[in-house]
């Protein structure tokens, strides 16, 4: 009984942690900052050696980030011609809920990615 008792957390923890590896494809919904108009779009995570790379596309905008973290949060730097930013997502079971600004900003906008 112990025995299946420790199998069982042993495949429950390897799929918790697999299921919030950042890495995949996501759709975005998400908030502009101040509470504003909200916005779709979708996100691409591949992983880069220790860090993240990420690009989102919303309408017609690429964003480019470089991000670190683990399963359970990630931060990202991203960069769209002349705007540049920072987000920081945790995980929420399969999916990422997180916060950004643009460099400057006093007003964060909310984003969630729903794994595809």
């Amino acid at each position: 009984m112990r025995f299946l008792f420790a199998a069982a957390a042993l495949v429950l923890s390897t799929l918790v942690a697999l299921a919030a590896d950042p890495v995949g494809r996501y759709r975005v919904e998400g908030t502009n900052p101040g509470g504003g108009s909200h916005y779709e779009g979708t996100a691409r995570v591949e992983k880069t050696g220790d860090t993240y790379r990420v690009v989102w596309m919303v309408g017609h905008t690429r964003y480019v980030g470089t991000g670190i973290g683990n399963n359970e949060f990630i931060a990202f730097s991203y960069r769209s011609g002349r705007d540049t930013g920072l987000a920081l997502y945790s995980a929420d079971g399969d999916n990422w809920k997180g916060v950004w600004a643009y460099a400057g900003a006093r007003t964060m906008g909310t984003e969630i990615w729903h794994r595809e």
